[in-house]
């Protein structure tokens, strides 16, 4: 599969190049501008990170042997920092140990060098896919977030019991209240959160409390 930016928002993406080496700079730029997408390049992860990062989808290509911070040791540095980038490692001197501890610190690949161009992007066009996806779903939580917020007490309260499941007799037993106030509280969370069905409303409490991370759509 190759990397093709397909509308404006991939022709926007940046990939971030971080690697000592300039003639390596040099190349991955040019075969990143071959197939169209925006490279930036640094010598450091120092540079990398006093560098202003636009709000944009991006990936982050890091070589695993570099002066001062490695490539492994920024990863965890990023992460304590709350960075959040999908990462593509390259290195000539990779091991085993070494592609274990990037992959479980959550790196989209491991290349050892000398790899294949289309390897390269194949990487970097499944970590723009999952930054892409990431940073959807952190807007769609936003926006539940928000509505979330519009609810009184009384009608966070009726949201809780409807998402587990309880119908209105047992929601009204376990408030004290009439089962028809709660038939109205909870037309007014429905109408509130923009859902059209139970299984909405299910999905959108998941989001805002982070058990699901699955791709929503509102």
């Amino acid at each position: 599969m190759s990397v093709e930016p397909k509308n404006k928002e991939d022709r926007d993406a940046i990939v971030y190049i971080v690697d000592d080496d300039p003639s390596v700079r040099a190349g991955l730029a040019d075969l990143l501008a071959s197939v169209g997408l925006n490279a930036l390049s640094f010598p450091s992860a120092m540079h990398f990170m006093t560098f202003d990062r636009p709000n944009l989808t991006s990936c982050l290509v890091l070589d695993v042997r570099m002066p001062g911070l490695s490539g492994l040791d920024f990863q965890d540095e990023m992460a304590a920092q709350g960075i959040v980038m999908p990462t593509v490692f390259i290195t000539g001197h990779g091991d085993i140990p070494m592609s274990v501890r990037a992959m479980k610190a959550g790196a989209v690949e491991f290349l050892t060098k000398p790899f294949r161009d289309q390897d390269l992007l194949d990487a970097i066009e499944q970590g723009l896919l999952r930054d892409k996806a990431s940073r959807q779903g952190a807007e769609v939580r936003s926006v539940l977030l928000e509505r979330h917020a519009t609810l009184n007490d009384g009608e966070k309260a009726v949201m809780d019991l409807v998402v587990t499941g309880l119908l209105n007799k047992q929601i009204a037993a376990e408030l004290c209240l009439s089962e028809i106030t709660i038939k109205v509280r909870r037309g007014q969370v429905m109408r509130k959160m923009g859902a059209s069905s139970l299984a909405d409303l299910v999905r959108y409490a998941g989001r805002i409390d982070g058990s699901d991370q699955q791709t929503l759509k509102l």
